[in-house]
């Protein structure tokens, strides 16, 4: 998997100083949406991971986005507003812990099978959370946004400010996250992922414990979606159990193909891309869906490598083609 170079990087970096200026001009409704790109960001990347990284294509990773989600619920038995130094631990142990169970069991099938076996884990832990009280049943439940305190000191923020602190939080952890990942890829542990993608049975015959390295990157994966899960439940204050569903995963799989399949910063834009499709196809239209896919439909065929595939044409530059005549060899 490729991660973005200086170009790419400079590139995502005014993104980021793009998006870190919103709150000085842009409306409240449009930086909740910036946000809810963000937290799909990061969701994306958690799961390119796995697919980019591994090659393994999971639909249950929403689970763990969800269980994220529902950890800042859980937490509210310890106070009506825990800080966020209590809830993002907790929603990280225990979307990797979950991830652990799955993982240590689904790993052990192949191709198709963990595919399905990925989902059926999903779908247990959806009814789950649906089925019983505790998460709140099936219509969801609001949850009290986590107070953003640091070393004991509290950061009081109102509800008309709150839209650009989450903003600006959701874009710090981010890039921690991408910055994060870009340097595992770079150790021994990344590279071994991206064998295990080229060829795993030739890691395997070189002494790699194929099994171990997969299962940590799977709970690796799992426990950053549950950051997700956990940043999507403070900017949104409400969780409900369809978080958890395939179809949220299926979600973070088109951000993956729309921004490239082969690059660490393709869900990135694809997730910027696949939220701001959906926010046109519904001003436009009452079959949003529709459109979207469509659109989606187009740009796969169009760019199989996703938006990090595109390449501008190289610029022709004068003289430096010779004539035929003077090509020719005498």
């Amino acid at each position: 998997m490729i991660v973005a170079g200086r170009t790419g990087t400079a590139v995502l970096l005014a993104c980021a100083a793009l998006a870190a200026s919103l709150p000085l001009w842009a409306e409240p409704y449009t930086l909740q949406l910036a946000s809810t790109a963000l937290v799909l960001a990061m969701f994306a990347l958690s799961l390119q991971l796995l697919v980019g990284g591994t090659g393994l294509v999971s639909l249950g990773h929403a689970a763990f986005f969800g269980i994220g989600a529902y950890a800042v619920h859980l937490m509210e038995a310890f106070g009506p507003a825990p800080s966020i130094l209590l809830t993002l631990p907790a929603a990280i142990l225990l979307a990797g812990l979950a991830a652990l169970v799955v993982g240590a069991l689904a790993l052990r099938t192949r191709g198709f099978f963990f595919l399905m076996t990925t989902l059926a884990f999903g779908q247990m832990l959806f009814f789950l959370f649906h089925d019983t009280p505790l998460g709140g049943g099936a219509d969801g439940v609001f949850v009290g946004r986590p107070a953003l305190s640091a070393l004991g000191f509290e950061y009081a923020v109102g509800r008309r400010d709150r839209p650009a602190v989450m903003l600006l939080l959701n874009l710090g952890i981010l890039l921690a996250m991408y910055g994060g990942l870009a340097a595992l890829l770079r150790t021994m542990f990344g590279r071994a992922l991206l064998g295990i993608r080229a060829n795993e049975h030739r890691m395997s015959s070189m002494g790699f414990d194929t099994y171990s390295l997969k299962l940590g990157a799977f709970v690796t994966a799992g426990s950053l979606a549950g950051v997700a899960g956990h940043m999507a439940a403070m900017t949104e204050a409400f969780v409900t159990p369809e978080l958890l569903g395939w179809h949220h995963s299926a979600e973070a799989l088109l951000a993956i193909l729309l921004g490239g399949l082969g690059a660490l910063h393709g869900p990135i834009l694809g997730a910027v891309v696949y939220v701001g499709l959906g926010e046109v196809a519904q001003s436009i239209t009452e079959r949003q869906r529709l459109v979207e896919g469509v659109v989606i439909l187009l740009v796969v065929l169009a760019l199989p490598r996703g938006l990090t595939g595109l390449r501008l044409p190289a610029a022709r530059r004068p003289g430096l083609r010779l004539p035929a005549a003077e090509r020719a060899e005498p």
